[in-house]
């Protein structure tokens, strides 16, 4: 069996339903306040879920009884809820699910965590590197994903690339490249992660096919609306500020990750697609796809 964590977010939902493709018997942790709609979507799937929180180690212990592999993509960056923290939830309550794990003998688990280049000193990056240290040293089988920005959260209306309406938010120059992502391919990584010895004991940094500059993307998403895009920049001294400014842990994160897209991530990812024979999806393809629905 194997325990999905954060199976209610985009990423999990999306790898519950690649494993249950395959054949695999799956189990999602859901909180007991989690979106109804979305458990039925899981519980349609075939997953099997089990309620739980990350910041109650008994509920954790009950999650990996049994589990063959624990893969977690939680994080309070996008589902935050009362009582959430990225200290509690994505420092502490991560730490609590590797020895919860560990203490139920799980023989492997697969954590996504993000990329070594796109920020670094901020809360979320701190408490996602202590995770890691804490898998590393745990005795299971580990894999490490480091995934750098997806394109369905930083090339998308949320964050002010608003393709639909022609109007795209710039931070910095948009001069330096990044290695676009689509969470579709972090999924997929992750379950040939749960087969593939090479992965074994690896922590992985992953990127799209193509590094690309901000303004590049919007060069891409012109050719394919046809149209021009308003292009509007944050200056990087602007971002500083926000940074200097943030009264709590999560705005001084996305103040920092948004530094980070601005001074870019190129991500060389020809060897790591060749050994585990995979294709990603270039941002050409997310665009087509995102402009026609």
């Amino acid at each position: 069996m194997i325990l999905v964590v954060g199976a209610t977010g985009y990423l999990g939902r999306e790898i519950c339903r690649r494993l249950i493709d395959l054949g695999e018997p799956v189990h999602g942790l859901v909180r007991a306040s989690s979106d109804p709609v979305v458990t039925r979507e899981l519980e349609s799937m075939g997953v099997d879920l089990v309620v739980g929180d990350l910041r109650d180690r008994g509920s954790l212990d009950r999650a990996c009884r049994g589990a063959d592999a624990v893969i977690s993509t939680a994080s309070t960056m996008r589902s935050r809820q009362p009582g959430d923290s990225i200290e509690l939830t994505d420092g502490t309550g991560q730490g609590e699910l590797v020895d919860a794990a560990r203490a139920a003998h799980v023989r492997r688990f697969i954590y996504v965590s993000h990329s070594e280049h796109i920020a670094a000193g901020d809360p979320l990056t701190t408490a996602k590197r202590s995770v890691e240290r804490r898998i590393r040293e745990s005795g299971m089988t580990y894999t490490v994903a480091r995934p750098t920005c997806f394109m369905e959260v930083w090339l998308s209306p949320a964050l002010g690339f608003d393709f639909a309406n022609g109007n795209a938010t710039i931070y910095g120059s948009g001069q330096h490249p990044v290695s676009w992502i689509s969470m579709m391919d972090v999924a997929q990584f992750v379950v040939r992660a749960l087969v593939d010895v090479q992965a074994d004991n690896q922590t992985v940094e992953l990127g799209g096919p193509e590094a690309l500059s901000p303004l590049d993307v919007v060069r891409i998403f012109e050719q394919v609306a046809g149209r021009p895009f308003a292009v509007h920049h944050v200056p990087v001294e602007a971002l500083q500020a926000q940074r200097a400014a943030a009264t709590d842990s999560l705005q001084r994160t996305f103040a920092t990750l948004m530094l980070g897209v601005a001074t870019g991530d190129d991500i060389p990812m020809q060897d790591t697609l060749r050994t585990y024979g995979l294709r990603f999806t270039p941002v050409s393809e997310y665009a087509r796809q995102a402009m026609s629905s």
